[in-house]
């Protein structure tokens, strides 16, 4: 058990050794996505809204560029940090607190398969892979944009 454990850390630390931050943009050097950051262009807030909100939003950001959607599920469990909690994600990102940050769920673009009225969520408090959440009543779900290199 010890020797998954660390293991798991291990992977961990060389995934996230290939985050960067410039300009409010994370960029992975192994996934070749580049992340949404400091919300600079929502009064450094967390962006909520509903899905169709989401893939809006995302559509028409124009950090440092535009290209920006909603990432799908794989994309978004991608980044958590198995090694911290509240919140899982790398201390490249903006990790001023748990409020400012909007730790918990975040939207991905993957409909749910048994219902297309859900998509799939991640949940960054814990890192875990939320429930499915209701794409037109949930309106308190967070939005963090992603983009290809």
């Amino acid at each position: 058990m010890k020797q998954i454990f660390l293991i798991i850390i291990g992977l961990s630390l060389v995934l996230h050794a290939s985050l960067s931050k410039s300009n409010g943009v994370v960029t992975d050097s192994i996934t070749r996505l580049q992340w949404q950051d400091n919300y600079s262009d929502n009064s450094n807030t967390v962006k909520t809204g509903d899905w169709e909100e989401a893939l809006s939003y995302c559509t028409n950001l124009s950090l440092n560029g535009g290209g920006w959607r909603v990432p799908n599920i794989r994309e978004l469990l991608s980044i958590v940090d198995y090694t911290v909690i509240e919140p899982s994600i790398s201390g490249v990102f903006t990790r001023t607190g748990v409020d400012s940050f909007g730790s918990s769920p975040y939207w991905s673009s993957t409909t749910d398969s048994s219902n297309f009225n859900y998509a799939l969520s991640v949940d960054f408090m814990f890192g875990t892979q939320d429930n499915p959440r209701y794409k037109s009543l949930d309106s308190d779900v967070y939005v963090r944009c992603v983009r290809s290199l």
